[in-house]
C-alpha cells in the first residue's frame, strides 16, 4: 500500500484481505502462534502506523515477518529497510523469516521465535 493510498478505512479493508489470503508459510506459522501457542498472544496482519505486519506480539514488542522471494529484490529490500527502521523507532523488534524456512525448518523457526519471546530486549 503506497503512502498516497494510506487511510484508516483502506488499511482495515486491506488487513481483512490479507487475513483471508495468507500465504501457505503464513498459515503454517499462524497455526503455531494463535491461541497463545507461544505462551503469549500474537495478532496476525496487524496495523502499526501505515504498515501491516504479518504477526505482532504486543506484550513482547515483537514483529514477525514472513518474507517471500520478492523480498530479495532491490526495491523491496529498500522498502523493508525503511519499514524496519520505523518499527524500530516504535520500540519494536523485527524478526524476518524467509518463507521457505517456515516450510523446510518449521521447528527451528519456532525455536527462534520462542527464544525472542522469552528474552525481550
Amino acid at each position: 500500500m503506497s503512502e498516497a493510498t494510506y487511510n484508516h478505512k483502506a488499511l482495515i479493508e486491506y488487513r481483512r484481505e490479507l487475513r483471508k489470503n495468507m500465504t501457505p508459510p503464513e498459515v503454517v506459522l499462524w497455526s503455531h502462534l494463535k491461541g497463545k501457542g507461544m505462551g503469549v498472544k500474537f495478532r496476525r496482519q496487524h496495523s502499526i502506523g501505515k504498515y501491516i505486519v504479518d504477526f505482532f506480539c504486543a506484550d513482547k514488542r515483537l514483529v514477525v515477518e514472513v518474507d517471500g522471494d520478492q523480498h530479495g529484490e532491490p526495491q523491496q529490500r529498500l522498502h523493508d529497510k525503511v519499514r524496519d527502521k520505523y518499527l524500530d523507532q516504535c520500540g519494536l523488534r523485527v524478526l524476518r523469516i524467509p518463507a521457505r524456512s517456515v516450510i523446510v525448518n518449521r521447528y527451528g523457526v519456532l525455536d527462534t521465535i520462542r527464544c525472542m519471546v522469552r528474552h525481550p530486549r
